[in-house]
């Protein structure tokens, strides 16, 4: 299902627009005709997704840290929004690792900091807040995590995004219920795609690997993920914001993103398939000892389908396919913001099959 003009002159306040996928998704909403506000900590890498997609005209962007509270309020109230896409987070897994209590400050207390500045908005119709296929209690079975399984999270950064689950949760029982504002999580699979240069992720290290003409280095090469473009779980978001904001009928108060089950493929497989891509390039083994990573991920987007009319438009090598394209066009110093306009494009056409 495609996106209709729900999103033309609405105030939308999108947080950790500096991000990978905060910045796509920010560049989405501007081309679908929304006013864009962003809130997040200033980019950590200027040639990320948020350097390359700028310049920003029509962007309000501003600069304040999740876990200062008074901070959040002020902006927010500034922001007046009608919908708030919650992204901002600290998203990597080993970082968690090194600074525990600072990845739980971050995702747990940030996200209630934004709720709390939230619930009191007059004009606020629908909150998405974005955690991660990494919130369920894995048992190591193989099974395709469904939204009813419990949570969990055995390291830092899952568990935070579990308990950012719980705050959502607590929020939209205790306080969004009674108005008309929806609140809904969501939670998607391994998110690829040009602009991405995130320490301990696949795909950039590849591209540095690349770059530095060194070899792939990988931990746990068997080790299965649930690959998408990031175009996909950012159109669930825009779906189920819509769906909230609309109060068209029941919504969801939970939903996956995932790829269907081609798209669950092993670490190896998907580094060897963008090598081929990139016409070069071999992977080796890390040595020494890791932090303990599960051994299968996967997601049932079921109720997406059902609920939103969701489904996944591009396969594995397809979402492969545009982010080298990124590369290419990155090392030829070719316009990148044009290129992401252009697969927007060419995605949307897909959502209108």
């Amino acid at each position: 299902m495609g996106l209709n003009g729900y999103w033309a002159g609405r105030r939308v306040l999108v947080t950790g627009h500096t991000g990978f996928k905060g910045a796509w998704l920010a560049l989405w909403l501007e081309q679908l005709g929304a006013t864009v506000i962003g809130l997040a900590l200033p980019p950590e890498d200027p040639r990320s997704a948020f350097g390359a997609l700028g310049p920003w005209p029509e962007l309000t962007s501003m600069m304040v840290d999740l876990r200062d509270a008074g901070a959040v309020q002020d902006a927010v109230r500034t922001a007046d929004p009608q919908v708030i896409l919650h992204l901002g987070a600290q998203a990597l897994v080993r970082r968690a690792y090194r600074d525990p209590t600072a990845t739980w400050a971050v995702n747990v207390i940030g996200t209630a900091n934004l709720l709390e500045a939230a619930r009191c908005l007059p004009d606020l119709e629908a909150v998405v807040v974005v955690t991660s296929d990494k919130v369920y209690a894995n048992a190591g079975d193989g099974r395709a995590f469904v939204e009813t399984d419990r949570l969990g999270g055995g390291d830092p950064y899952s568990s935070s995004k579990a308990a950012a689950e719980l705050v959502a949760e607590s929020w939209r029982q205790s306080y969004f219920s009674a108005t008309r504002t929806g609140l809904a999580t969501a939670r998607a699979g391994n998110v690829i795609g040009g602009g991405d240069l995130g320490d301990n992720r696949l795909l950039p290290d590849v591209w540095r690997a690349l770059l530095d003409g060194k070899p792939v280095r990988l931990r746990y090469p068997a080790a299965i993920r649930p690959w998408q473009f990031v175009l996909e779980p950012l159109h669930g978001y825009l779906r189920l914001a819509e769906e909230l904001g609309s109060r068209r009928g029941w919504v969801p108060s939970t939903v996956n993103f995932g790829p269907d089950p081609g798209g669950c493929m092993a670490v190896a497989t998907v580094v060897e398939k963008t090598l081929a891509l990139w016409g070069g390039g071999h992977w080796e083994l890390e040595p020494g000892d890791h932090p303990h990573e599960a051994a299968v991920l996967s997601l049932d987007a079921t109720l997406a389908l059902t609920a939103l009319g969701w489904q996944p438009r591009l396969d594995v090598t397809t979402a492969l396919e545009w982010t080298v394209a990124w590369w290419r066009a990155e090392a030829q110093g070719d316009d990148l913001r044009r290129l992401a306009l252009d697969q927007v494009s060419a995605y949307e056409k897909l959502l209108g099959r």
